[in-house]
């Protein structure tokens, strides 16, 4: 039976995707966002309708929720900015959100949290995401919390940044080089989130989401060059040396890398279980796939494939 889903960070990496799998399945999204212009690649898909709501604004996000059958809080940062803050972004948008699944009576909840969520985590980052996780487990919603690894696929943060800075012709240098990682698709991640909402197993559980490659970051980022076409050498830096780098690179625009983002790699991403195996899905390693977006001839844009995948080409 199709349902109406409210889908908060839709217009985002991850959120395109688990968008697109619902409208796949026949259900009505609705995506939120500030401007709607930054979700233009979802106007292709015909049960997603794109809304101009400020979701950090409760009275607005009670409105927007009213019949609504689920809610999906796929929001969040790496890196803080002005107001944009950990705690705010984060850890108040989950108290406001889940306040306000509860007066517009939507009892479905699956919320996008990260591995390594904890309240004593070693980053800001981390210690937000696991004080959102405690806000919603504290709730009268029939909650999902996801937990993925580092998210991989066409227009990532991560790999678009090397291969960018591989452009340059010098060897990189690399903070956090050692840190362990086991790299998820973005696609695995969206099947996982948009079955969540059918399988009633999957409530009040918390899922880790890893890829089944396991590597240090060094490795991803020599891996990512050689796919595309671009290889360079790495230069893993000493913790200190890396703090400093990292101490002048969070104050430049963009914000390569924080401290933050090192305190975060101190800690092995890695999954103690296999992929949990409800979702009927086999995870796809990173070298298989990587080299659909980064390889040779693989110049389309994203818009291009996203109106392939809905019969648009």
């Amino acid at each position: 039976m199709p349902l109406t889903i409210v889908v908060a960070g839709g217009s985002g990496f991850i959120g395109r995707e688990v968008v697109a799998r619902l409208a796949t399945a026949g259900h009505r999204v609705i995506v939120p966002t500030r401007r709607r212009y930054r979700a233009r690649e979802l106007y292709l898909l015909p049960t997603v309708e794109v809304v101009e709501c400020d979701v950090t604004v409760p009275a607005k996000l009670v409105r927007l929720l009213r019949g609504a059958d689920a809610l999906l809080n796929l929001v969040g940062i790496l890196n803080e900015s002005g107001r944009a803050t950990f705690a705010h972004v984060h850890v108040d948008f989950a108290r406001d959100i889940v306040a306000a699944c509860e007066a517009a009576g939507v009892r479905r909840y699956v919320h996008m949290s990260a591995q390594n969520a904890a309240p004593d985590a070693p980053s800001k980052y981390l210690r937000s995401k696991g004080e959102a996780e405690a806000i919603v487990a504290a709730s009268s919603l029939a909650w999902t919390v996801f937990r993925p690894n580092v998210v991989f696929g066409r227009g990532d943060r991560l790999t678009s940044m090397f291969v960018g800075l591989a452009g340059f012709g010098m060897p990189l240098p690399l903070g956090g080089a050692n840190a362990e990682l086991a790299p998820v698709w973005v696609e695995d991640v969206a099947w996982c989130i948009a079955r969540a909402l059918t399988l009633d197993a999957t409530i009040l559980q918390r899922y880790e989401l890893c890829g089944p490659q396991a590597m240090t970051l060094a490795s991803l980022v020599r891996t990512t060059l050689d796919i595309a076409g671009r290889p360079r050498a790495v230069i893993p830096l000493p913790d200190g040396l890396a703090r400093l780098l990292a101490a002048v690179l969070e104050r430049l625009p963009g914000k390569l890398l924080t401290r933050d983002n090192l305190a975060s790699l101190s800690v092995p991403a890695v999954c103690a279980a296999p992929f949990p195996a409800v979702f009927g899905v086999e995870p796809t390693p990173f070298a298989a796939l990587a080299p659909s977006w980064l390889g040779p001839g693989a110049a389309r844009s994203e818009y291009d494939v996203f109106r392939a995948r809905v019969g648009r080409d």
